[in-house]
């Protein structure tokens, strides 16, 4: 399932509202027992690993690597070369080589199962892997030479991909980008030929997908800023085309590991359903509550690709369209394919490569398609971990989605607060015998209230409760 991003920027002497918001964070890391300190001895391990690493033999330090990352993180998973091949393209895609730095039974490898991916609160990010690793030997920083998983991948004039390789190779990223200097720098026409590549790819590569049936739900930044005065001003940033291109690229490459392993009869992939029939029907009556045209016969995640994501209607929308996504999971095989390989959104088989600094999975989906595109044997103890996995990653999702919860709960309320005993403008996107699901139309903000109205009728909704420490709100429709 997508998942809402919030990033917290408290003032610099934070005010009341601010310390009750980080206060609520600390709080639910700590009830649902996020591990935020890394045992002595996993980070003695990981130390000894990042001054002993096992590298590859293999040099592709001349491949003039980029990456794209938002401006502060550190934990670089990826970095990319696309130049053109004939009238195709050839796209390189190097992926952090953490199984480098984890020793197969150790300290590290017990704590990342234990923890299963880096948790995102508004505050700050609980890591899988020690700093020392994730934000530093394993991390494709600029001009540093590091050890990768490097994907060779060929497509043909109109995107579509034709060959697949992947070894281990020694590179070194030579720029360092974010989305929006990408943005600006392809908008102005200033920017170098594998960002005008990216651009061409990732638009065939979208076209790709529609023609797949496919459905993409790119979850728009929701910022929190706290001012100097102590007021908050709460907003989306728009997700940018360079990041859709961006993530083309990582679908592509999940989608290349998918057929090696299916080839191979051994790995593990990402798996999900078609939207239940009801969720898709409950969705189509919250768009047609919201005003939004679906015209007959367009599928949903043609009509996903309709909404304005900087529209409140439309992005209370996209929040509720996760109830589309639901379902996935990992399926694991060895010696035969599964009856049921597909994923439903991205309408292929697809499996998680492209993150192992941040989600345990993807380090033994790496290393899977590196053993079958060499030829090599898969190690036996990736092969009796594959089994382990969807549990590990399941009871991980859990918390992790529970965290993002209690903390939008809290950030909402925080919203909320100095409209205590207002009436704010709504819009009812849903309706039963317990009350309404509400849109307030200036605020990020959809929630239950006390009250009847029919969907799609706009209401006045009076907030009679927010309260910071428990992320509870309570509305009521006048």
């Amino acid at each position: 399932m997508a998942q809402r991003h919030i990033v917290f920027r408290p003032a610099t002497q934070p005010g009341d509202v601010a310390r009750q918001l980080a206060d609520r964070f600390e709080a639910v890391r700590r009830e649902l027992e996020v591990p935020e300190q890394f045992p002595p001895e996993v980070l003695a391990e990981a130390s000894t690993a990042a001054a002993h690493a096992d590298l590859p033999e293999r040099d592709e330090t001349s491949v003039p690597f980029i990456t794209i990352d938002p401006p502060t993180s550190m934990d670089l998973d990826q970095a990319m070369w696309i130049e053109r091949d004939g009238d195709g393209y050839r796209v390189r895609y190097a992926i952090a080589d953490v199984p480098a730095f984890v020793k197969a039974g150790g300290a590290v490898d017990a704590e990342t199962r234990r923890r299963g991916q880096t948790v995102y609160c508004p505050d700050k990010r609980v890591q899988l892997h020690p700093t020392e690793l994730s934000e530093g030997a394993a991390s494709l920083l600029p001009d540093q030479v590091r050890p990768a998983f490097v994907w060779d991948i060929r497509l043909a004039p109109d995107g579509e991909g034709t060959s697949v390789e992947v070894s281990r190779a020694m590179v070194k990223s030579v720029h360092r980008y974010d989305y929006e200097q990408v943005q600006k720098d392809i908008d102005a026409g200033t920017a170098e030929e594998c960002l005008l590549l990216l651009k061409e790819v990732g638009e065939k590569r979208i076209a790709l997908e529609r023609e797949r049936g496919g459905a993409s739900l790119p979850m728009p930044e929701q910022e929190v800023e706290e001012g100097e005065d102590g007021s908050f001003h709460i907003s989306f940033r728009p997700v940018l085309p360079a990041e859709d291109w961006n993530a083309q690229i990582s679908l592509l490459t999940g989608m290349g590991a998918a057929d090696l392993m299916l080839k191979g009869k051994v790995g593990i992939l990402r798996t999900m359903p078609p939207p239940d029939p009801r969720d898709l029907k409950r969705f189509q009556r919250q768009a047609a509550a919201a005003g939004v045209p679906w015209p007959d016969g367009m599928a949903y995640g043609e009509f996903l690709r309709t909404l304005d994501r900087t529209d409140p209607r439309h992005l209370a929308l996209i929040h509720e369209a996760t109830s589309l996504f639901r379902g996935a999971g990992y399926t694991p095989f060895v010696g035969s394919v599964p009856e049921q390989p597909m994923h439903a959104a991205v309408a292929n088989p697809y499996a998680h490569v492209t993150a192992p600094l941040r989600r345990l999975v993807d380090r033994f989906g790496l290393l899977v398609c590196e053993a079958l595109s060499t030829g090599g044997e898969v190690p036996a103890w990736v092969r009796e971990a594959l089994p382990t996995l969807p549990d590990i990653m399941a009871t991980s999702d859990r918390r992790t989605n529970a965290v993002e919860r209690a903390c939008t709960d809290a950030v909402e309320a925080a919203e909320l607060l100095p409209f205590v005993g207002q009436t704010l403008a709504g819009v009812v996107v849903d309706e039963n015998d317990k009350g309404v699901v509400v849109q307030l139309v200036e605020h990020a903000v959809v929630a239950r209230a006390t009250g009847s109205a029919k969907a799609g009728a706009s209401v006045s909704v009076r907030v009679d409760a927010a309260d910071i420490a428990s992320g509870a709100i309570r509305l009521s429709v006048v």
